[in-house]
């Protein structure tokens, strides 16, 4: 192939500028009465960011966002004082809190945004409350727990006009940028299939639920960390990173890894919302875990399927998920002796024409046949994000609500984390029955054990049409003094 350099249609590139931010790689800071807006920080000021999860992911989102010479970190909030000692330490004037409702209450008026990095399950309780106070909010991914959580802070951010960002560093990269660009040459023709895996979980599944209570480590304050999950007995299980295997605290392998794995498939694809889902599991029964444990418990390896009408009406994309060491058959294109992805797992778009496959993050895009990258030379023609993920959303604090774009605002973000639990909600009414079928029992009861049944959603609604006991897991009730809104 003669080497080809095609120009990107503009009206996609639009889009895609729009949807991650690229028309923000810079931006000038000036003058308040020229600027103006909601969120606006003056050029003479600094913008003060408030910490809630202090230790861990925490620690390291709170040093990046330090790195900018605009940052003021003034507040921390942990609920384990143990976690929370580095970040302590290395900005000793913060204030510090166990409650992060008592931190933006008592320190609202300091703190012009906030960073939210706890587990999964009290990320839209701390950053709902953050921007109903005006505050710009950056939420570790992914965004929520519940596929409602993703809605109403999307909308939350509109009404609210702050700043957002979601905490997908990938969306930032030159990968995916590189990938948009491959993409739009045309080369692989139109996708019709995308397979997405990682080596994850890492971390304990499939595990039956704890009845033993241990004593509560000194320093943690367990009742803040159950937040909006229900009241239940400490127990070493759960902490300090095994939560994200189960489904009261964590969204398991899929919300960890789907936010970096599948961020080019719906940041780059016409897709929006998918109209069915269905998935199998393994292993759900080993060791001594029981049918009465999911699903509390993610299982340790599962593989979802997920259908997308194309916005552009030509059809759908089929996207499958593979997580706990599950693989897609290599492609033909593909060498015996060369790399399917990376450790961390990846993604392949298949086309009409072609296939081209990509780390996590979207990293090292490339074409199948690896021989093509030889032969094939893309022009760069969507902005690059230099300052990177961290620093853009600082500096679009800066300069205030609808005046710099960042890579994963929720408009993105929110659809983005919706469009991913929709498959968490199959893996948790997997061992669902079926209330209107009888005497067709598989350890259900006296009902029909439904195992792989094809979901059928309603986005507008949020709602699964054929099979109502999947619509509890759309929404968790919370515990009393927890609330959006």
């Amino acid at each position: 192939m003669s080497n080809k350099k095609t120009e990107l249609n503009k009206n996609t590139r639009r889009k895609f500028m729009k949807n991650t931010g690229m028309a923000a790689a810079g931006f000038m800071i000036v003058p308040r009465h020229v600027l103006g807006g909601p969120g606006f920080i003056a050029p003479s000021d600094k913008l003060n960011i408030a910490g809630i999860g202090a230790g861990g992911k925490g620690q390291s989102d709170i040093a990046s966002f330090a790195e900018s010479p605009n940052v003021n970190i003034v507040s921390l909030c942990d609920v384990d004082d143990r976690q929370a000692i580095t970040s302590r330490e290395a900005f000793p004037k913060a204030s510090y809190f166990n409650d992060f409702r008592e931190m933006l209450d008592k320190e609202g008026k300091n703190i012009d945004a906030v960073s939210v990095s706890t587990p999964d399950h009290n990320h839209a309780v701390a950053a709902y409350q953050a921007m109903s106070m005006g505050k710009h909010v950056y939420v570790q991914k992914p965004l929520t727990h519940d596929i409602w959580e993703a809605r109403m802070l999307t909308e939350a951010a509109k009404k609210f006009q702050v700043v957002t960002q979601m905490g997908n560093q990938g969306g930032s990269g030159d990968g995916v940028r590189t990938m948009k660009e491959i993409y739009d040459t045309g080369i692989i023709g139109e996708v019709h299939t995308v397979k997405c895996w990682t080596n994850r979980a890492i971390w304990p599944q499939a595990l039956q639920t704890p009845t033993k209570k241990d004593r509560v480590p000194k320093g943690l304050n367990w009742d803040l960390w159950l937040g909006t999950a229900q009241m239940r007995d400490y127990n070493d299980a759960y902490l300090p990173f095994d939560w994200r295997g189960w489904s009261d605290f964590g969204t398991g392998a899929l919300g960890d890894m789907a936010c970096h794995i599948m961020d080019p498939v719906y940041r780059i694809l016409p897709i929006l919302y998918p109209d069915t889902v269905e998935c199998s599991v393994s292993d759900s029964f080993s060791g001594n875990f029981q049918y009465k444990d999911y699903p509390k418990s993610f299982p340790n390896s599962s593989k979802i399927h997920l259908s997308y009408p194309r916005t552009d009406g030509k059809g759908k994309i089929k996207v499958t998920w593979m997580d706990g060491g599950l693989l897609p058959e290599r492609p033909e294109e593909l060498g015996d002796d060369e790399a399917l992805g990376n450790w961390d797992g990846g993604v392949l778009f298949i086309g009409t024409k072609g296939k081209l496959m990509a780390d996590c993050y979207g990293a090292n895009p490339r074409l199948l046949p690896l021989t093509l990258n030889e032969q094939f030379e893309v022009e760069q023609t969507i902005a690059r994000v230099p300052e990177g993920h961290y620093l853009q959303w600082v500096n679009a604090c800066m300069a205030g609500y609808g005046n710099a774009e960042t890579s994963s605002s929720f408009d993105y973000a929110g659809p983005f984390t919706e469009s991913i639990l929709i498959g968490n909600l199959a893996l948790k009414s997997y061992f669902e029955v079926d209330p209107s079928v009888e005497n067709q029992s598989f350890w259900g009861g006296g009902k029909q054990y439904h195992g792989r049944k094809r979901l059928q959603w309603d986005a507008a609604n949020m709602k699964i049409t054929n099979f109502e006991p999947a619509n509890k897991y759309v929404k968790r009730t919370y515990r009393d003094g927890y609330s959006l809104g």
